[in-house]
């Protein structure tokens, strides 16, 4: 025996001791433990929204829209050739109502000519006709006729000139559409073709990677259950040291005097318990401080591997579908293309229109002047009668009439170039009339219904698109939310593991002092009274390796197993 007998408050006093590390034990794995639990759920739904990607990258739908699109981009290339026509056909047509100035120009010189032959004609009959004498020819129908044509010729400029507004609109407005969208379908095309195939090759990498994508996630699930067995030493060794404070507890009462299972021991009987229980309560405390800092180290590392992971498969996502923030994925880019692509093709649909309308226009307005040629036509042919019978008139008079001869003789040759000049000016409007006919159907044509299957392709493909963008934006949204999270609690807690072998040290300090409790040997056999107490503190173990250290102290003086419930234990039930 020590020189100095220890008391039952010595005793009390080192189990006392044991519960600081306990309970610092305990409450950190239980903090690592609600850690672990968050990040790993929060990391599960992350991958579960992940791996279905890949799916929905392959499905159906996505292939329908590219195909879509893809037909959108070989359209617009072949709108961006009709365009490029339609432009010369408008340039044509302004040149070829220009030209018919120059004829229309002509008529209406012929006209005013026309009058003032008409003016000479009454000046002259007046002068040379008697009371007697009917030259009513000169006089009067001359007149009629030219009024009538100068009356015919100025509807017939005015309408003209209204056609060359209209033409000159048409093209000043086709100008300006051309500057605000030059290029703009050809470039719409490129770029649908372009993220197209960024969309293709994002699907086919999804594709690759969703194996590797499987790899690391069921590597993940592996690592949880690591931690979560590694987490095991946390509740382990706060039972066996409970065990060791039962065992100083049930001690320091034999030494105070105190009944244990119903038995007082005298002195003898509780130095033989002194040596016993201190020599076993120390071999359990270093067990249990060495067991401890090696099984702390393998949680910590496997927290840690387990937030590596996380942050791979993190960064693997945000690599493979974007980040949400700095860089838009081909779906996003896709999408804004396909919000352009439909107010362009709103435009085209919008100039298809304004077109149809300006051929419309110039059809009416030919159809129009035809009738006013029609009227020239028939004022030209009473105005061959009214020379005919002024001929005539003449003749009667003989070499008095040979004024009015040459007058008449002027007035068949301007009424021969009105018809001449109307001719003229016709050709370039039957011209005009036909051009715009002919892109005036093409605009209101099948063309145009083009253009607006072409928009409901591109609602129909950006709709479908929009929701797989919205279901990549939801998990994109996660991950950033989420994913800082996520790795943050498993690195915290990994941070809470770290340090926790520092409690090892502090076990096998108070372990020292229970060894100094006593320096007696063990005795060869135990007393009879002892035998009951060890049995029942043997009972309590719950870890084998108690177990193997009680039977190696005290042989056979133990009784059967108890259940292995630590074994067993529901890991469920440890985190939460």
């Amino acid at each position: 025996m020590t020189n100095n007998k220890p008391q039952a408050r010595d005793i009390s006093a080192l189990s006392a001791a044991l519960a600081k590390p306990r309970q610092e034990i305990e409450e950190a794995f239980v903090s690592v433990g609600s850690r672990l639990s968050e990040g790993a759920a929060m990391l599960n739904k992350l991958t579960r929204q992940f791996e279905a990607l890949p799916a929905a990258l392959q499905g159906e739908e996505v292939i329908e829209a590219s195909s879509q699109l893809r037909a959108v981009a070989r359209t617009a290339l072949q709108l961006t050739e009709d365009f490029a026509k339609e432009k010369a056909d408008l340039t044509r047509l302004v040149e070829v109502v220009s030209a018919a100035n120059s004829p229309i120009g002509e008529l209406r010189r012929t006209v005013k000519m026309i009058g003032i032959v008409s003016i000479n004609a009454r000046v002259t009959a007046a002068g040379i006709v008697g009371d007697n004498e009917d030259f009513e020819v000169f006089t009067t129908d001359i007149s009629t006729l030219s009024d009538s044509a100068r009356s015919t010729i100025h509807e017939f400029s005015q309408v003209y000139r209204q056609l060359v507004t209209e033409v000159a609109q048409a093209a000043n407005q086709r100008d300006r559409f051309d500057a605000a969208h030059a290029h703009t379908l050809t470039e719409l095309a490129h770029n649908l073709d372009e993220t197209l195939e960024a969309l293709d090759h994002q699907r086919q990498s999804a594709v690759e990677s969703s194996a590797e994508t499987g790899r690391v996630s069921r590597q993940i699930v592996g690592r949880i259950g690591s931690a979560v067995m590694a987490l095991q030493v946390g509740d382990s060794t706060r039972q066996r040291l409970e065990h060791v404070e039962a065992g100083l507890d049930c001690l320091a009462d034999i030494l105070a005097g105190k009944p244990v299972d119903g038995a007082t021991f005298d002195e003898a009987v509780g130095a033989e318990a002194l040596t016993a229980l201190s020599l076993l309560e120390q071999e359990l405390l270093r067990a249990t401080a060495a067991d401890f800092a090696g099984e702390v180290g393998e949680a910590e590392q496997a927290l840690q591997a387990l937030a590596s992971d996380a942050g791979t498969i993190m960064a693997r996502s945000r690599n493979l579908y974007g980040d949400g923030d700095n860089e838009a994925s081909a779906l996003t880019v896709l999408s804004a293309q396909l919000r352009v692509a439909t107010e362009i093709l709103r435009d085209c649909e919008m100039e298809r229109s304004k077109l149809e309308a300006v051929a419309a226009a110039v059809q009416q307005t030919v159809s129009i002047l035809l009738g006013h040629v029609a009227a020239v036509q028939d004022i030209e042919a009473n105005m061959r009668l009214v020379s005919l019978n002024a001929a005539v008139r003449c003749a009667q008079l003989g070499p008095r009439g040979a004024s009015l001869t040459v007058i008449a003789s002027q007035l068949r040759e301007l009424t021969t170039e009105t018809v001449v000049a109307a001719e003229a000016a016709m050709a370039q409007l039957d011209e005009a009339s036909a051009l715009a006919g002919a892109f005036g159907a093409a605009a209101g044509g099948d063309n145009a219904g083009q253009i607006g299957r072409l928009e409901q392709q591109a609602n129909h493909a950006m709709t479908l698109l929009t929701r797989l963008d919205e279901g990549l934006s939801a998990a994109m949204e996660s991950l950033n939310a989420d994913g800082p999270k996520v790795i943050g609690l498993l690195q915290a807690a990994a941070r809470g593991i770290d340090g926790q072998s520092r409690l090892a040290e502090s076990m096998d300090d108070i372990a020292m002092q229970i060894a100094g409790l006593s320096s007696d040997a063990m005795p060869g056999e135990m007393a009879a009274e002892l035998v009951p107490v060890l049995e029942r503190l043997r009972k309590t173990y719950t870890m084998e390796a108690e177990r193997q250290i009680h039977s190696r102290l005290f042989g056979g003086a133990v009784s059967a197993p108890v259940e292995e419930a630590a074994d067993d234990m529901d890991l469920e039930a440890l985190m939460f």
